[in-house]
């Protein structure tokens, strides 16, 4: 059986493993350091123009074999498995949380507070969007005052987003552009961002993605990256509650066990593999799994509803530009009547809806050449408001991850299931919140000689988290507030699985901040010299 040893073993490699080895390498460089992720390692940056460009010609997914076939979860939203994670096709906005996230229970007798307080947070936000490389412009809200700038100014505006800031604008709604991890200038390393009109595969590295990062990281003598390696168990010491093993395999030598050995393990997996690893690693000294004993691994899943609605605007839009750069408003992240609680962002896009060519008229005349263009410009007259707003929900307990023992992937492991359930409080405010959100709408497309075409809510949780959520008590949480579990000291949890609650907006840049923060931790385990 192959083992390697290091101090530090990560377990996935996607963004959250991507910034923890890279600031661990920079706190403590004589330390070694393993990431172990299941996917394949997606280097090949020459070829995605090609990919792209398939992408767009064919509707093809544009990271070739960024998946396992039998290593899929019930309920997940992204089955990116790949050095890199869904950052790798990520959007990349990179909004902040706020204060209420973190207290509603002080602040609303609401759900539960972090264990962290908001202006240690805000440092280590700070720190997130300089290493991702962010470019914004600041909040107009005093609520959202930064300690620093943004890295970079925000992305230009095009023709389609001035429009829509001059319609949004006039409800009397202060609206900005979404700060997103994209070069304004040429930075760390990466060219300008030209506006590809492709995010979720960016062929010129404007966009960040953790790939970079691993590259990077790979020219050190003491990393090393094991990639299309499953852990499938963690193993404690014979007397002591710490871990000493990690079980693996290889997908390249599936009848040759892998065993890896640290004295810190981090599990850096997401939202739903690092519970289910939890889960997997029972024994009979801890029958419900590894960091358990609260009962608490695969509970209070969570992520944020959402309300939608198509706007049909006085303006003239020429869908195409740029077209996940949007606005934002931070309006209502505070709460100003506290009986009626309902907290979102709202956010606005360009929309070709309602105004695509088509070969058919409303009369259902068949429509081609001249009439099919005439056609086309008249309906061009006006332009289309894509508008959402992703509201702060709250899990109940039985919001879980679970073990599911009828489908298993090939090496008999039980795989995960997902099932989001709202606690009593937010199930209560369900009729209120989408009155709100009506009246909003309508509010929006009134001020600008609007209509409203369509509204819709979502049918899942965006942004999902949670899992492992971190407290100070250990009864009713997994990890302090730095991912250190209760139960095993030198087993941490990074990122999104830490979360107890998902806020009102995205969450990439809350959990990298948190992983910074952890990494210190982590690095302190570890005497100097």
């Amino acid at each position: 059986m192959p083992r390697y040893e290091s101090d530090v073993c990560i377990i996935g490699g996607g963004i959250t493993a991507a910034m923890l080895a890279l600031k661990l390498s920079e706190l403590r460089p004589e330390l070694s350091i393993t990431v172990v992720e299941a996917g394949k390692r997606l280097f090949d940056t020459e070829n995605r123009m090609a990919y792209r460009q398939r992408t767009i010609d064919y509707a093809e997914n544009a990271w070739p074999g960024d998946f396992i076939e039998d290593q899929a979860a019930q309920g997940v939203i992204s089955r990116t498995m790949a050095v890199g994670g869904s950052a790798l096709h990520w959007g990349g906005t990179c909004n902040r949380f706020s204060e209420e996230d973190l207290r509603l229970k002080s602040m609303f007798g609401l759900y539960t507070d972090w264990p962290l307080a908001w202006t240690e947070l805000e440092k280590f936000y700070c720190e997130a969007e300089r290493r991702l490389g962010v470019s914004g412009e600041p909040s107009p809200f005093a609520e959202d005052r930064r300690s620093e700038p943004y890295p970079m100014a925000a992305m230009a505006m095009t023709h389609n987003l001035i429009e829509l800031k001059k319609w949004a604008d006039q409800s009397g709604i202060p609206f900005q552009t979404t700060p997103q991890a994209k070069n304004t200038e040429p930075y760390d390393g990466r060219a300008k961002c030209i506006r590809c009109n492709t995010c979720s595969i960016c062929p010129t590295g404007a966009r960040y993605s953790p790939d970079y990062t691993f590259r990077r990281l790979l020219q050190r003598k003491n990393f090393a990256l094991h990639d299309q390696t499953l852990v499938r168990k963690l193993v404690l010491d014979n007397a002591k509650s710490t871990v000493a093993a990690a079980e693996a395999v290889s997908y390249q030598k599936p009848d040759d066990p892998v065993e890896y050995r640290a004295p810190v393990f981090v599990l850096a997996s997401g939202y739903c593999w690092s519970p289910h690893l939890l889960l997997l690693s029972r024994s009979s000294r801890f029958p419900n799994g590894l960091a358990n004993t609260s009962g608490l691994v695969g509970r209070y899943m969570c992520g944020h509803a959402f309300q939608s609605a198509m706007i049909e605007i006085d303006a003239r839009i020429y869908p195409g530009m740029n077209e996940q750069h949007g606005l934002i408003s931070r309006q209502f992240f505070r709460v100003t009547d506290r009986e009626h609680f309902v907290r979102h962002d709202l956010r606005v896009w360009e929309s070709a809806s309602g105004h695509e060519p088509r070969l058919r008229g409303a009369d259902g005349r068949i429509l081609l050449g001249d009439s099919l263009l005439a056609d086309w410009r008249q309906r061009a007259q006006r332009g289309t408001a894509r508008v959402r707003g992703y509201y702060d929900v709250h899990p109940d307990r039985d919001s879980s991850l679970t073990l599911d023992a009828s489908i298993k992937n090939r090496f008999g492991d039980p795989l995960p299931k997902i099932e989001h359930r709202l606690d009593a409080a937010t199930q209560a405010r369900r009729d209120a919140t989408r009155e709100h959100f009506q009246q909003l709408f309508q509010k929006l497309a009134q001020a600008g000689n609007g209509k409203v075409l369509n509204t819709g809510a979502g049918n899942y949780l965006d942004h999902p988290a949670g899992g492992c959520r971190m407290g100070a008590d250990p009864a009713s949480s997994v990890c302090d507030s730095f991912g250190q579990t209760h139960d095993h000291e030198n087993l941490f949890v990074a990122g999104s699985p830490t979360l107890p609650n998902a806020g009102c907006t995205n969450g990439t840049l809350t959990f990298v901040a948190l992983t910074l923060r952890s990494a210190e931790r982590v690095a302190a385990r570890f005497p100097k010299g």
